[in-house]
Protein backbone atom coordinates (compact mmCIF):
# COMPACT_ATOMS: atom_id res chain seq x y z
CA UNK A 1 0.00 0.00 0.00
CA UNK A 2 2.83 2.38 0.89
CA UNK A 3 4.63 1.60 -2.39
CA UNK A 4 1.48 2.31 -4.39
CA UNK A 5 0.95 5.67 -2.66
CA UNK A 6 4.65 6.57 -3.04
CA UNK A 7 4.52 5.65 -6.74
CA UNK A 8 1.43 7.83 -7.23
CA UNK A 9 3.20 10.70 -5.48
CA UNK A 10 6.21 10.34 -7.83
CA UNK A 11 3.92 10.55 -10.82
CA UNK A 12 2.29 13.68 -9.40
CA UNK A 13 5.72 15.26 -8.85
CA UNK A 14 6.79 14.20 -12.37
CA UNK A 15 3.69 15.82 -13.86
CA UNK A 16 4.31 19.05 -11.91
CA UNK A 17 7.92 18.91 -13.07
CA UNK A 18 6.71 18.69 -16.65
CA UNK A 19 4.25 21.57 -16.20
CA UNK A 20 6.74 23.92 -14.51
CA UNK A 21 9.63 23.04 -16.76
CA UNK A 22 12.82 24.85 -15.83
CA UNK A 23 11.01 27.53 -13.81
CA UNK A 24 11.06 25.45 -10.59
CA UNK A 25 13.65 22.94 -9.39
CA UNK A 26 11.39 19.97 -8.67
CA UNK A 27 14.05 17.26 -8.59
CA UNK A 28 14.55 17.44 -4.82
CA UNK A 29 10.87 16.63 -4.23
CA UNK A 30 11.35 13.12 -5.68
CA UNK A 31 13.18 12.29 -2.46
CA UNK A 32 9.96 12.47 -0.41
CA UNK A 33 8.22 9.36 -1.84
CA UNK A 34 11.59 7.59 -2.21
CA UNK A 35 12.43 8.11 1.50
CA UNK A 36 8.90 7.15 2.50
CA UNK A 37 9.10 3.89 0.54
CA UNK A 38 12.60 3.12 1.84
CA UNK A 39 11.58 3.60 5.48
CA UNK A 40 8.29 1.73 5.18
CA UNK A 41 9.27 -1.11 2.82
CA UNK A 42 13.04 -1.36 3.17
CA UNK A 43 15.93 -1.15 0.72
CA UNK A 44 14.24 -2.99 -2.15
CA UNK A 45 11.25 -0.64 -2.21
CA UNK A 46 13.53 2.39 -1.91
CA UNK A 47 15.73 1.30 -4.84
CA UNK A 48 12.67 0.64 -7.01
CA UNK A 49 11.23 4.09 -6.24
CA UNK A 50 14.68 5.69 -6.82
CA UNK A 51 14.84 4.20 -10.32
CA UNK A 52 11.25 5.21 -11.08
CA UNK A 53 11.94 8.71 -9.74
CA UNK A 54 15.03 9.16 -11.94
CA UNK A 55 13.16 7.88 -15.01
CA UNK A 56 10.18 10.17 -14.22
CA UNK A 57 12.52 13.15 -14.02
CA UNK A 58 14.11 12.18 -17.34
CA UNK A 59 10.72 11.87 -19.05
CA UNK A 60 9.49 15.19 -17.62
CA UNK A 61 12.75 16.87 -18.64
CA UNK A 62 12.62 15.45 -22.16
CA UNK A 63 8.99 16.56 -22.62
CA UNK A 64 9.74 20.09 -21.39
CA UNK A 65 11.53 20.87 -24.68
CA UNK A 66 14.69 22.26 -23.09
CA UNK A 67 17.65 22.16 -25.51
CA UNK A 68 20.92 20.85 -24.05
CA UNK A 69 24.31 21.68 -25.64
CA UNK A 70 24.97 17.92 -25.86
CA UNK A 71 22.35 15.20 -26.36
CA UNK A 72 23.76 12.94 -23.64
CA UNK A 73 23.46 15.56 -20.88
CA UNK A 74 19.84 14.74 -19.74
CA UNK A 75 20.85 11.08 -19.34
CA UNK A 76 23.89 12.13 -17.35
CA UNK A 77 21.74 14.32 -15.09
CA UNK A 78 19.25 11.46 -14.60
CA UNK A 79 22.14 9.16 -13.70
CA UNK A 80 23.48 11.66 -11.17
CA UNK A 81 19.98 11.99 -9.65
CA UNK A 82 19.71 8.18 -9.48
CA UNK A 83 23.07 7.97 -7.64
CA UNK A 84 21.91 10.65 -5.21
CA UNK A 85 18.61 8.84 -4.66
CA UNK A 86 20.40 5.53 -4.08
CA UNK A 87 22.83 7.07 -1.59
CA UNK A 88 19.89 8.48 0.37
CA UNK A 89 18.10 5.13 0.21
CA UNK A 90 21.15 3.21 1.50
CA UNK A 91 21.76 5.74 4.26
CA UNK A 92 18.11 5.79 5.30
CA UNK A 93 17.72 1.98 5.30
CA UNK A 94 20.89 1.65 7.41
CA UNK A 95 19.38 4.15 9.87
CA UNK A 96 16.11 2.17 9.76
CA UNK A 97 17.94 -1.09 10.55
CA UNK A 98 19.83 0.57 13.40
CA UNK A 99 16.57 2.04 14.70
CA UNK A 100 14.83 -1.36 14.66
CA UNK A 101 17.86 -3.01 16.23
CA UNK A 102 17.84 -0.39 18.97
CA UNK A 103 14.11 -0.92 19.51
CA UNK A 104 14.70 -4.67 19.77
CA UNK A 105 17.51 -4.15 22.27
CA UNK A 106 15.31 -1.81 24.33
CA UNK A 107 12.46 -4.37 24.29
CA UNK A 108 14.82 -7.18 25.32
CA UNK A 109 16.32 -5.16 28.13
CA UNK A 110 12.89 -3.98 29.25
CA UNK A 111 11.70 -7.59 29.32
CA UNK A 112 14.86 -8.59 31.20
CA UNK A 113 14.28 -5.81 33.74
CA UNK A 114 10.64 -6.84 34.16
CA UNK A 115 11.71 -10.45 34.65
CA UNK A 116 14.34 -9.33 37.15
CA UNK A 117 11.76 -7.21 38.96
CA UNK A 118 9.37 -10.19 39.09
CA UNK A 119 12.19 -12.40 40.36
CA UNK A 120 13.10 -9.86 43.04
CA UNK A 121 9.45 -9.63 44.14
CA UNK A 122 9.19 -13.43 44.23
CA UNK A 123 12.39 -13.66 46.29
CA UNK A 124 11.08 -11.02 48.66
CA UNK A 125 7.82 -12.94 48.98
CA UNK A 126 9.68 -16.20 49.61
CA UNK A 127 11.96 -14.56 52.17
CA UNK A 128 8.95 -13.02 53.89
CA UNK A 129 7.19 -16.40 53.83
CA UNK A 130 10.29 -18.09 55.25
CA UNK A 131 10.58 -15.50 58.02
CA UNK A 132 6.87 -15.83 58.72
CA UNK A 133 7.18 -19.63 58.83
CA UNK A 134 10.09 -19.37 61.29
CA UNK A 135 8.08 -17.04 63.49
CA UNK A 136 5.08 -19.34 63.27
CA UNK A 137 7.26 -22.29 64.27
CA UNK A 138 8.50 -20.43 67.35
CA UNK A 139 4.99 -19.27 68.18
CA UNK A 140 3.69 -22.80 67.64
CA UNK A 141 6.19 -24.29 70.06
CA UNK A 142 5.36 -21.64 72.65
CA UNK A 143 1.62 -22.13 72.12
CA UNK A 144 1.95 -25.89 72.49
CA UNK A 145 3.87 -25.55 75.74
CA UNK A 146 1.45 -23.00 77.16
CA UNK A 147 -1.53 -25.08 76.04
CA UNK A 148 -0.21 -28.20 77.71
CA UNK A 149 0.50 -26.26 80.89
CA UNK A 150 -3.00 -24.77 80.91
CA UNK A 151 -4.92 -27.91 79.94
CA UNK A 152 -4.38 -29.81 83.22
CA UNK A 153 -5.41 -26.90 85.52
CA UNK A 154 -8.48 -26.37 83.34
CA UNK A 155 -9.50 -29.98 83.82
CA UNK A 156 -9.10 -29.62 87.57
CA UNK A 157 -11.08 -26.35 87.60
CA UNK A 158 -13.90 -27.97 85.57
CA UNK A 159 -14.06 -30.90 88.00
CA UNK A 160 -14.20 -28.56 91.01
CA UNK A 161 -16.94 -26.49 89.36
CA UNK A 162 -19.01 -29.65 89.01
CA UNK A 163 -18.43 -30.47 92.69
CA UNK A 164 -19.36 -26.93 93.74
CA UNK A 165 -22.53 -27.19 91.65
CA UNK A 166 -23.51 -30.38 93.47
CA UNK A 167 -22.61 -28.82 96.81
CA UNK A 168 -24.86 -25.84 96.09
CA UNK A 169 -27.74 -28.21 95.30
CA UNK A 170 -27.13 -30.15 98.55
CA UNK A 171 -26.96 -26.99 100.67
CA UNK A 172 -30.09 -25.63 99.03
CA UNK A 173 -32.09 -28.63 100.29
CA UNK A 174 -31.89 -27.40 103.92
CA UNK A 175 -32.21 -23.70 103.15
CA UNK A 176 -35.06 -21.40 102.29
CA UNK A 177 -32.87 -19.46 99.84
CA UNK A 178 -33.01 -20.28 96.12
CA UNK A 179 -29.82 -21.79 94.68
CA UNK A 180 -30.46 -20.15 91.28
CA UNK A 181 -28.04 -17.28 91.85
CA UNK A 182 -25.23 -19.69 92.78
CA UNK A 183 -26.05 -21.88 89.81
CA UNK A 184 -25.91 -18.88 87.48
CA UNK A 185 -22.47 -17.94 88.78
CA UNK A 186 -21.28 -21.53 88.36
CA UNK A 187 -22.64 -21.63 84.80
CA UNK A 188 -20.83 -18.37 83.97
CA UNK A 189 -17.61 -19.84 85.34
CA UNK A 190 -18.16 -23.01 83.31
CA UNK A 191 -18.68 -21.00 80.09
CA UNK A 192 -15.46 -19.06 80.64
CA UNK A 193 -13.54 -22.26 81.34
CA UNK A 194 -14.98 -23.81 78.17
CA UNK A 195 -13.96 -20.74 76.19
CA UNK A 196 -10.40 -21.03 77.52
CA UNK A 197 -10.52 -24.72 76.60
CA UNK A 198 -11.47 -23.85 73.01
CA UNK A 199 -8.59 -21.37 72.79
CA UNK A 200 -6.21 -24.05 74.09
CA UNK A 201 -7.48 -26.49 71.47
CA UNK A 202 -6.94 -23.88 68.73
CA UNK A 203 -3.40 -23.31 69.93
CA UNK A 204 -2.67 -27.04 69.99
CA UNK A 205 -4.13 -27.51 66.51
CA UNK A 206 -1.98 -24.65 65.25
CA UNK A 207 1.17 -25.93 66.95
CA UNK A 208 0.74 -29.63 66.13
CA UNK A 209 -0.38 -29.65 62.50
CA UNK A 210 -0.43 -33.32 61.43
CA UNK A 211 1.85 -34.54 58.65
CA UNK A 212 0.37 -34.14 55.18
CA UNK A 213 -1.26 -37.19 53.63
CA UNK A 214 -1.27 -36.14 49.99
CA UNK A 215 -3.23 -37.67 47.17
CA UNK A 216 -4.41 -36.46 43.71
CA UNK A 217 -7.54 -34.36 44.13
CA UNK A 218 -10.05 -33.24 41.51
CA UNK A 219 -10.63 -29.80 42.98
CA UNK A 220 -14.01 -29.14 41.35
CA UNK A 221 -15.52 -32.46 42.47
CA UNK A 222 -13.97 -32.07 45.92
CA UNK A 223 -15.52 -28.62 46.39
CA UNK A 224 -18.90 -29.75 45.06
CA UNK A 225 -18.97 -32.54 47.63
CA UNK A 226 -17.81 -30.44 50.57
CA UNK A 227 -19.87 -27.31 49.85
CA UNK A 228 -23.05 -29.41 49.71
CA UNK A 229 -22.81 -29.85 53.50
CA UNK A 230 -22.75 -26.08 54.02
CA UNK A 231 -25.92 -25.14 52.13
CA UNK A 232 -28.17 -25.26 55.20
CA UNK A 233 -25.70 -23.26 57.31
CA UNK A 234 -25.29 -20.65 54.56
CA UNK A 235 -29.05 -20.39 54.08
CA UNK A 236 -29.55 -19.73 57.79
CA UNK A 237 -26.96 -16.93 57.55
CA UNK A 238 -28.77 -15.50 54.49
CA UNK A 239 -25.64 -16.06 52.38
CA UNK A 240 -26.04 -16.92 48.70
CA UNK A 241 -23.36 -19.32 47.43
CA UNK A 242 -22.02 -18.91 43.90
CA UNK A 243 -19.43 -21.20 42.28
CA UNK A 244 -17.13 -20.34 39.37
CA UNK A 245 -15.24 -23.53 38.51
CA UNK A 246 -12.73 -23.94 35.69
CA UNK A 247 -14.38 -26.05 32.92
CA UNK A 248 -11.23 -28.20 32.77
CA UNK A 249 -11.15 -29.75 36.28
CA UNK A 250 -7.86 -28.69 37.93
CA UNK A 251 -6.00 -31.39 39.86
CA UNK A 252 -3.80 -30.83 42.90
CA UNK A 253 -1.82 -33.21 45.07
CA UNK A 254 -3.11 -32.33 48.53
CA UNK A 255 -4.19 -33.51 51.94
CA UNK A 256 -7.97 -33.32 51.50
CA UNK A 257 -8.75 -32.94 55.21
CA UNK A 258 -6.27 -30.15 55.83
CA UNK A 259 -7.14 -28.33 52.59
CA UNK A 260 -10.82 -28.38 53.56
CA UNK A 261 -9.89 -27.13 57.04
CA UNK A 262 -8.18 -24.12 55.42
CA UNK A 263 -11.10 -23.49 53.06
CA UNK A 264 -13.65 -23.84 55.83
CA UNK A 265 -11.77 -21.20 57.83
CA UNK A 266 -11.94 -18.80 54.87
CA UNK A 267 -15.61 -19.52 54.21
CA UNK A 268 -16.63 -18.99 57.83
CA UNK A 269 -14.58 -15.80 58.02
CA UNK A 270 -16.42 -14.58 54.92
CA UNK A 271 -19.80 -15.41 56.47
CA UNK A 272 -18.86 -13.55 59.66
CA UNK A 273 -17.90 -10.56 57.49
CA UNK A 274 -21.50 -10.54 56.15
CA UNK A 275 -23.63 -10.28 59.35
CA UNK A 276 -26.69 -9.29 57.33
CA UNK A 277 -26.11 -11.82 54.56
CA UNK A 278 -24.58 -11.40 51.14
CA UNK A 279 -22.90 -13.34 48.36
CA UNK A 280 -20.11 -15.88 48.79
CA UNK A 281 -18.19 -16.90 45.67
CA UNK A 282 -15.93 -19.94 45.49
CA UNK A 283 -13.99 -20.43 42.27
CA UNK A 284 -11.17 -22.42 40.71
CA UNK A 285 -8.88 -21.65 37.76
CA UNK A 286 -5.96 -23.37 36.10
CA UNK A 287 -3.17 -20.88 35.37
CA UNK A 288 -0.18 -22.59 33.77
CA UNK A 289 1.62 -24.59 36.44
CA UNK A 290 -0.62 -23.24 39.20
CA UNK A 291 -4.16 -23.80 40.39
CA UNK A 292 -5.97 -20.78 41.83
CA UNK A 293 -8.69 -21.24 44.43
CA UNK A 294 -10.66 -18.10 45.31
CA UNK A 295 -13.04 -17.34 48.16
CA UNK A 296 -14.76 -13.95 47.80
CA UNK A 297 -17.44 -12.22 49.85
CA UNK A 298 -19.50 -9.06 49.64
CA UNK A 299 -18.94 -8.22 53.30
CA UNK A 300 -17.59 -5.31 55.28
CA UNK A 301 -14.03 -5.70 54.01
CA UNK A 302 -10.88 -4.59 55.81
CA UNK A 303 -8.87 -1.44 56.24
CA UNK A 304 -5.37 -1.20 54.83
CA UNK A 305 -3.88 -1.66 58.30
CA UNK A 306 -5.98 -4.78 58.93
CA UNK A 307 -5.09 -6.17 55.50
CA UNK A 308 -1.39 -5.73 56.25
CA UNK A 309 -1.72 -7.83 59.43
CA UNK A 310 -4.35 -10.31 58.24
CA UNK A 311 -2.08 -13.40 58.41
CA UNK A 312 -0.29 -12.33 61.57
CA UNK A 313 -0.74 -14.88 64.40
CA UNK A 314 -2.99 -13.72 67.28
CA UNK A 315 -4.23 -10.70 65.31
CA UNK A 316 -8.02 -10.61 65.25
CA UNK A 317 -10.87 -8.12 64.96
CA UNK A 318 -13.37 -10.48 66.63
CA UNK A 319 -14.27 -10.16 70.29
CA UNK A 320 -13.78 -13.85 71.00
CA UNK A 321 -11.35 -14.71 68.20
CA UNK A 322 -7.98 -16.35 68.80
CA UNK A 323 -6.26 -14.77 65.79
CA UNK A 324 -5.02 -18.17 64.61
CA UNK A 325 -7.55 -19.01 61.89
CA UNK A 326 -5.88 -17.25 58.95
CA UNK A 327 -2.40 -18.03 60.28
CA UNK A 328 -3.43 -21.70 60.24
CA UNK A 329 -4.73 -21.32 56.67
CA UNK A 330 -1.41 -19.87 55.59
CA UNK A 331 0.53 -22.57 57.39
CA UNK A 332 -1.50 -25.36 55.71
CA UNK A 333 -1.14 -23.85 52.22
CA UNK A 334 2.59 -23.22 52.72
CA UNK A 335 2.99 -26.89 53.70
CA UNK A 336 1.38 -27.73 50.35
CA UNK A 337 4.00 -25.66 48.49
CA UNK A 338 1.64 -22.77 47.78
CA UNK A 339 0.79 -19.37 49.17
CA UNK A 340 -2.23 -17.22 50.03
CA UNK A 341 -2.97 -13.65 49.00
CA UNK A 342 -5.73 -11.32 50.16
CA UNK A 343 -7.39 -8.33 48.50
CA UNK A 344 -9.88 -6.23 50.40
CA UNK A 345 -11.40 -2.78 50.68
CA UNK A 346 -13.65 -1.32 53.34
CA UNK A 347 -17.30 -1.87 52.45
CA UNK A 348 -16.46 -3.80 49.26
CA UNK A 349 -15.72 -7.27 50.59
CA UNK A 350 -12.61 -9.44 50.58
CA UNK A 351 -11.06 -12.01 48.25
CA UNK A 352 -8.65 -14.69 49.41
CA UNK A 353 -6.72 -16.45 46.64
CA UNK A 354 -4.91 -19.73 47.29
CA UNK A 355 -2.12 -20.62 44.84
CA UNK A 356 -1.28 -24.33 44.71
CA UNK A 357 1.09 -26.26 42.41
CA UNK A 358 -0.85 -27.98 39.63
CA UNK A 359 -0.95 -31.76 39.71
CA UNK A 360 1.43 -31.99 42.65
CA UNK A 361 4.28 -29.92 41.17
CA UNK A 362 6.60 -28.36 43.70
Amino acid sequence: MVLVLALALIWVIGYLDYLTGRDFAMSAFYLMPICWAAWADGRRGGIMLAIIGAVSWLIADSMSGFAYPYPWMPYWNALILLVLFLVVVYWLTDARTAHHSLEGTVRQRTAALQALESEIKERERLEAAKLRAERLAVVGRMAARVAHEVRNPLGSITLNIDLIHKEIDRLAEGSRHSPNEGRALINDMREEVCRIGRVVEHYLRFAQLPKLQRQPLDLNAFLDQKLAFLYAELERANVKLRTQFDPAPPTVNADAEQLWQALLNLIRNSCEAMPDGGQLTVGTRQDGGQVLLRVSDSGIGMTRQQLHRVFEPFFTTKKEGTGLGLALVQQIITEHGGHVECESAGGKGSTFTIYLPSGGES
